[in-house]
């Protein structure tokens, strides 16, 4: 009786501190969210914007058409990954092993499936959890240990195109040409940017946003879309990365009940959430997660597992002081989440808080900046107030019900992933065409569910991917004979059976 009495009490307490909280020091010390930097460079635009965004979720520019820059994060899932999988570190089934995020499966230089001497034939999957992208906007550099920094470059030519504040751009390169999370190996960027002037944008998606379906139209073009954002239609990976980057720069989750709640809206945050908010004062919390942001950008061992596993920061700096430091994540939308901290190893918001209270220390835990070491003494009754703060007032409606901006089209790999039945194999492939060009066609196979798209290889190399019944082959070779394979896949990536031409006499 008396603990209940004792916690009415701190409710209504809460209630008061409300008018002096919005009144006093908050409000003389944390501002409302900063517009978001960017370059001078690349300056957003809305023709930038809805080209970044059907880049973002265009699986398309993976080299098997089954992951996308969106896939990793998710609005719903605070802009993490909601999938999980397991990277072994040093030896499956330790404690080094890792929560990761699923990428592509290996593939070799030709596009084929290569066993791995990990996953085998299975997703690859990254050492450490995605990072949210809406955390990133504010940061001068991207990723866990800042390996994406402000100064970014042409790929093709090394010139410098962004002197700084190029971090968002560097990050999308980065996925873009790592094989374990969406290229084959040794994909090179002409590959990309070719495959991109011939498909149709988000060829394999549905359920496109409005804003998507309409800049598409009735002939969707990614030629036309780049002409449209840069002037004219060459498509080049410094202009992929300016409209991605132009994207996720518009993505401003500034609709928490928190926000509303510093703008003067006394009802929007619950009794108990104040008490969280007060608590996470209290707790020093902000020293790192600080508002309105709730992170400081820094870099910082606090702990978790030993550097050994991981040397983070160091990897990129070399100092022996960032061994084990990662970013500080922004606490906004951080109960979406399904997973937390670099190692997703906690898969509840109350075991990441409670790691706090109840974590083992590890010496090498770095100080709380200007607050000596950690000493989180709380109660489970103020550990379950900083939950519901966390859980409700940094999430932003739009963000959790996928609302414009945050809205997306449906992804391949979320279409029947339960389809069990491979369609039959493409119908009728044939093949016309003079000197070194053929046109291939066929007529789209029978599938309970559905094709989404077709592998063609020409002399076991795969040449494309395609979500249409026809192709255009520029470059046959001469020769005396070649042979073209072709599957059809639906969205489950099952494979149908090859149909095979073969063509004797090099093309007709």
């Amino acid at each position: 009786m008396q603990r209940k009495t004792n916690r009415t009490q701190r409710l209504r307490h809460a209630a008061a501190l409300a008018m002096a909280i919005s009144s006093c020091w908050l409000t003389a010390t944390v501002a409302e969210l900063p517009p978001v930097p960017f370059p001078d460079e690349n300056p957003i635009t809305e023709e930038k914007r809805i080209l970044g965004k059907i880049l973002f979720w265009d699986e398309q520019l993976s080299s098997d058409n089954t992951v996308a820059c969106g896939t990793c994060h998710m609005p719903a899932a605070g802009g993490v990954d909601p999938r999980m999988g397991r990277h072994p570190g040093t030896d499956p089934g330790t404690i080094d092993d890792v929560r990761g995020s699923p990428g592509i499966v290996s593939l070799d230089s030709h596009g084929r499936p290569a066993e791995h001497p990990v996953f085998g034939f299975g997703p690859q999957v990254t050492p450490r959890l995605s990072l949210s992208n809406f955390g990133s906007l504010w940061a001068a550099e991207a990723f866990w240990d800042g390996s994406a920094a402000g100064e970014f470059r042409d790929p093709l030519t090394g010139r410098i195109v962004i002197a700084a504040g190029g971090a968002l751009e560097n990050q999308a390169l980065t996925a873009l040409s790592n094989d374990a999370e969406m290229a084959k190996h040794g994909r090179t960027w002409q590959e990309l940017t070719a495959k991109l002037a011939r498909v149709t944008p988000l060829g394999v998606a549905s359920d496109l946003p409005d804003d998507i379906a309409a800049a598409l139209g009735d002939s969707p073009d990614y030629s036309k879309l780049f002409a449209d954002a840069f002037g004219d239609a060459a498509i080049t990976p410094v202009r992929i990365a300016f409209a991605i980057a132009t994207y996720e720069r518009t993505l401003l989750p500034d609709q928490t009940p928190w926000d509303r709640h510093q703008a003067g809206d006394s009802d929007a945050m619950s009794e108990v959430e104040l008490l969280g908010w007060q608590a996470m004062q209290d707790f020093q919390c902000v020293k790192c997660h600080e508002p309105p942001l709730f992170t400081n950008n820094d870099y910082f061992n606090i702990g978790l597992r030993r550097a050994d596993y991981d040397p983070g920061r160091q990897a990129i700096t070399g100092d022996p002081e960032d061994a084990g430091e990662v970013r500080v994540p922004s606490l906004r939308n951080v109960g979406l989440r399904p997973r937390f901290m670099h190692t997703g190893e906690f898969q509840t918001l109350g075991a990441a808080v409670g790691f706090y209270r109840t974590g083992a220390v590890l010496a090498e835990r770095d100080l709380i900046p200007g607050g000596g070491n950690y000493a989180f003494n709380m109660g489970n009754v103020t550990e379950a107030d900083i939950r519901a703060f966390l859980q409700n007032s940094l999430t932003d409606p739009r963000v959790r019900d996928e609302r414009f901006p945050f809205d997306r089209p449906m992804l391949r790999t979320e279409r029947n992933p339960a389809d069990a039945l491979p369609p039959i194999a493409p119908l009728n492939l044939e093949a016309t065409g003079e000197g070194n060009s053929l046109r291939l066609s066929w007529d789209a196979p029978a599938d309970n569910i559905g094709v989404v798209d077709y592998v063609l290889e020409r002399d076991g190399r795969v040449i494309a991917l395609l979500t249409t019944t026809s192709f255009e082959d520029a470059d046959a070779p001469p020769g005396p004979s070649v042979t073209y394979t072709l599957r059809a896949r639906d969205a489950a990536l099952n494979e149908s059976p090859p149909a095979r031409l073969t063509i004797t006499g090099g093309p007709q």
